[in-house]
């Protein structure tokens, strides 16, 4: 297959790629992304600034492949576990939920780069947010199955009111596009199930249960149960 082999120039490019990006984990990881600088990778790999910005223009292009690879990286997952394709079933909400606590305490500074403090001065381009939509759509798939079919129409309870919430998400459901008719109760599952969980994730890799003496593990599956269980 001619057409898909990569000539020793570009090889070289991917090469040189990839080893920046380790070393902006490497800073990452002791810094802290909004102090990502391009001279001082440059400077570690022995090369100029001018000869890194050939592979990366700006401090922007590369936090935005490092977003890319880790979104990639957790859709992949999920789509493993959850998505369609043959043979691949459908894992239900528990098991999702485990992938992405697996996929959190993998690497906790890729899980803060896209879950976390967004970094100053950056905004992310559209493709970022398209990625992001096929976790959604993982999760809303399995959403759906875990509630019971819509009613034809609301059935009035005598001295209760509407939820204003499940109104609010039958017309604002953009973010939900890959699953056009599922009902408030699946978009309302997701939602929960996806704040709550990062909730608890994102205090347990801060480190604030540490001293609490609780199983931060336990605490998890705990909201995982209550989430699941109707």
């Amino acid at each position: 297959m001619t057409g898909t082999t990569k000539t020793p120039r570009e090889r070289y490019r991917q090469q040189v790629r990839e080893e920046v990006k380790e070393k902006a984990w490497q800073q990452i990881a002791g810094s802290g992304a909004s102090a990502l600088s391009l001279n001082a990778i440059a400077k570690q790999m022995g090369m100029s600034g001018p000869a890194l910005y050939r592979y990366f223009a700006n401090r922007d292009e590369l936090i935005t492949e490092l977003i890319r690879d880790a979104y990639r990286s957790l859709a992949d997952a999920f789509i493993a576990a959850g998505g369609p394709g043959e043979g691949a079933g459908r894992a239900g909400l528990p098991e999702l939920a485990r992938v992405l606590r697996r996929w959190a305490l993998e690497d906790p500074h890729r899980y803060f780069l896209i879950y976390g403090t967004p970094v100053p001065g950056y905004h992310a381009p559209q493709d970022i947010t398209a990625i992001s939509q096929e976790l959604m759509a993982v999760l809303l798939e399995a959403c759906a199955t875990a509630v019971p079919p819509a009613a034809p129409g609301p059935i009035p309870t005598p001295g209760t009111e509407p939820d204003p919430f499940d109104g609010h998400l039958a017309d604002h459901r953009e973010w939900a596009a890959s699953h056009p008719d599922a009902p408030p109760s699946a978009l309302r599952l997701a939602l929960t199930f996806w704040s709550r969980l990062h909730g608890v994730l994102s205090l347990e890799l801060a480190g604030h249960f540490t001293g609490m003496g609780l199983d931060p593990a336990l605490l998890f599956e705990a909201e995982v149960d209550r989430i699941v269980t109707p």
